[in-house]
C-alpha cells in the first residue's frame, strides 16, 4: 500500500482475490481508487473526500475499499481507467463495472455513494456492465497498403493547430510519436509542435518536461513529469536534431534530466511528483523549496523508452553520458528484470511486480534492438530470448495480449491493446533485420495487419502504427560491413532517413554499407559516399 494511504481514513485493501472474495462474502460493491504517484488531484482527494468522517464511515461499511497504483498495475489501469487520474470506480463483487468518474469532491463522492448503494440493493450483479473493449476482443484485420501512411499524413495535417502548435484543441499533450511521424513528411508542424512544447511544456530551471496542458494555447499545464513523457520527447527532440542541429540541445538537456534526477540506482525513476505551487515559484525561492517527491521504482517498459531514447540522442548528438546511462540501466535490466526471456514489471525489495505483460516485453526488446544498431551485437542474444517468449506467451492469432489472462475478474479478459502491439511488431521487425531471421518481420507484419481494418479511423495519437507499417513496407536498411563505431556505421547512424535501419557488422565487403531501399541498393564505401547517397535520395 502507497504511503499516502495512510493520510485518509479508508481501509484500504490490495488489489486481489482476497478483496473480491471479501465482497462476495459480505455482498458488498467495490470502490477501486485508482491513483498515480505524481498525481496532484489523487493527493487533493486523499486530504478531503477519503479524509471525510462521513464518506469514510459509508465506505468503509458499505463497500470494499481497493487502491491502485496504476504505474505498478497497468493491467488494471487499462481495463478501468475512467479518463484520467484519480479514477474512482464502483464494481460488482465479479468485477464488473457499475459506474465510475475521476477526480471527485467530498460531496460528489458522498453523493455517488448514495446512487451506487441504491442501485446494487436493486439490482445486484446486474448493476455491471463488461466494457466494450473488453466484449469485441478481436481486431478488424485488414491489408497493409501504402495507404496507411497516406492516411496518417492526411490527419496529421487536418488535426494540426496552426495558431499554437501540437495537434488537436484541448487538451494538449506532447504528442511524441506524431512528432516523429510528421519530421519526415510535415517538418513544419513537427518543428512547430516541439517549439510549443519547449516554451510551454519545459522546466527552465530544474529541466525535464510536464505531462501535459489543460488549454488549446498549452496553459493550465500540469506540473507532473513522467519517464515515459521526458523519454518520448528525448527521442522525439533527438530526431528533429537529424533534420535541424538546434534541436540537439534540448534533447542532451531531457537526457540530462533523464540520468540525473530521475537517476534511481543503475536505472531511472517512474516519476516526479505535480505540484502546480512549487513549479510558480521564481528560481530564488524554489531553490529554498522542497522539490516535489520522486517515485524512484524502476519500471521495465519505461526504462526501456528511456533507454531507446538516451540511445538515440548519442548517436545523433555524441553525448558520452546518456550513452554510458543507457548501457547502466540496460545492464539493470537484464540482471534484475529479465528471467530467460521473461520481464517483470519493477522489483522493490522483496515484491516483485507482474511478469510478462506486453508493454514490457515489447519496450525492452525494443531497447535492445535499438542497442544492437548503435553499440554492436551483443545485445541480440537476450533480446532473442524476450522475442521468444513474447511470441509463445502472449501471440493469440495474429495480435498478442496485454498479459498472462489470470487475476481478479476482468483480468482474465483478453485485451490487445493497439499501441503496445505496434511497440512489439516494432521491436520484431528490428530484430529481424538485425539478425536475418524472417519469422520475426513475418510476425510483425501480420500483428500490424491484425489491425489494418480501422486504419482509416486512426488518428494522430497513434501515427505509430502508420510509422511502424511504413518501415515494414518499404523502410530503409543500411548494411555496414565495418565494426559498430567506426566511421562509415556512425555515418549509417546519422543519415536522416526516418525510420532507416542499421546493421553493423554486416556480411560483404570489408569497409563497405549497402543501402537498401524500394527494392534497390547500392553499395558505398565511404562516410562521403554514403552521405550523398542518402542526401540525394
Amino acid at each position: 500500500m502507497d504511503a499516502r494511504a495512510v493520510d485518509t481514513l479508508i481501509e484500504w485493501r490490495e488489489w486481489g482475490d482476497a478483496a473480491f472474495a471479501e465482497a462476495r462474502e459480505r455482498d458488498a460493491p467495490i470502490l477501486c481508487n485508482l491513483r498515480a504517484h505524481w498525481c496532484r488531484e489523487c493527493r487533493e482527494m486523499d486530504r478531503t473526500a477519503y479524509a471525510s468522517p462521513t464518506v469514510a464511515a459509508n465506505l468503509n461499511d458499505g463497500f470494499v475499499p481497493i487502491r491502485v497504483d496504476v504505474d505498478r498495475r497497468p493491467r488494471v489501469r487499462e481495463r478501468y481507467n475512467m479518463g484520467g487520474f484519480p479514477s474512482t470506480v464502483f464494481l460488482t463483487p465479479s468485477g464488473d463495472l457499475i459506474t465510475g468518474a475521476t477526480y471527485l469532491g467530498t460531496d460528489g463522492l458522498r453523493q455517488v455513494l448514495e446512487r451506487v448503494r441504491t442501485a446494487w440493493n436493486d439490482r445486484g450483479e446486474e448493476s455491471g456492465r463488461i466494457p466494450r473493449e473488453l466484449r469485441d476482443a478481436d481486431p478488424p484485420a485488414g491489408d497493409l497498403t501504402p495507404e496507411i501512411e497516406a492516411h496518417m499524413e492526411r490527419e496529421i495535417a487536418a488535426a494540426s493547430d496552426e495558431e499554437f502548435g501540437g495537434w488537436g484543441t484541448y487538451p494538449k499533450f506532447p504528442l511524441s510519436s506524431a512528432i516523429e511521424f510528421a519530421l519526415g513528411r510535415s517538418p513544419d508542424k513537427a518543428f512547430r509542435t516541439l517549439e510549443a512544447i519547449q516554451t510551454h511544456l519545459h522546466d527552465t530551471y530544474a529541466g525535464g518536461f510536464f505531462r501535459y496542458a489543460v488549454e488549446r494555447d498549452w496553459g493550465e499545464r500540469q506540473t507532473e513529469k513522467t519517464l515515459d513523457t521526458n523519454a518520448g520527447l528525448c527521442r522525439a527532440f533527438a530526431a528533429a536534431a537529424r533534420y535541424d542541429d538546434e534541436y540537439a540541445a534540448p534533447a542532451v538537456r531531457t537526457a540530462e534530466f533523464l540520468t540525473t534526477t530521475l537517476a534511481s540506482g543503475d536505472g531511472f525513476a517512474a516519476s516526479q511528483a505535480g505540484d502546480g505551487a512549487y513549479y510558480g515559484l521564481p528560481p530564488s525561492d524554489r531553490e529554498a523549496a522542497d522539490p516535489p517527491a520522486i517515485d524512484d521504482t524502476v519500471l521495465a517498459g519505461a526504462n526501456g523508452l528511456a533507454i531507446d531514447a538516451l540511445l538515440e540522442t548519442h548517436t545523433v548528438t555524441g553525448h558520452e553520458g546518456a550513452r554510458r546511462g543507457a548501457e547502466r540501466a540496460l545492464e539493470h535490466l537484464l540482471d534484475e528484470l529479465v528471467d530467460d526471456g521473461r520481464v517483470c514489471h519493477y522489483r522493490d525489495g522483496d515484491a516483485t511486480g507482474p511478469r510478462g505483460l506486453l508493454a514490457d516485453q515489447a519496450r525492452v526488446l525494443g531497447a535492445l534492438t535499438t542497442a544492437g544498431q548503435i553499440l554492436g551485437d551483443a545485445w541480440l542474444a537476450p533480446a532473442e530470448r524476450i522475442a521468444e517468449y513474447t511470441i509463445g506467451e502472449r501471440r493469440d492469432g495474429s495480435s498478442f495480449l496485454d498479459g498472462p489472462q489470470e487475476g481478479p475478474e476482468l483480468l482474465s479478459r483478453p485485451l490487445r491493446p493497439l499501441g503496445t502491439n505496434v511497440a512489439i511488431a516494432d521491436a520484431l521487425y528490428e530484430l529481424g533485420v538485425l539478425t536475418g531471421e524472417n519469422r520475426y518481420r513475418r510476425v510483425a507484419r501480420e500483428t500490424l495487419a491484425a489491425f489494418a481494418g480501422a486504419a482509416d479511423r486512426m488518428g494522430v495519437e497513434v501515427a505509430g502504427y502508420a510509422t511502424t507499417a511504413a518501415r515494414v513496407l518499404s523502410g530503409t536498411e543500411i548494411a555496414v560491413a565495418a565494426p559498430a563505431g567506426s566511421d562509415l556505421h556512425r555515418a549509417a547512424l546519422e543519415a536522416p532517413v526516418q525510420g532507416a535501419m542499421v546493421i553493423p557488422d554486416a556480411d560483404g565487403e570489408s569497409g563497405t554499407a549497402r543501402i537498401a531501399a524500394d527494392g534497390e541498393s547500392t553499395v558505398v564505401s565511404t562516410p562521403t559516399e554514403l552521405r550523398e547517397h542518402v542526401a540525394g535520395g
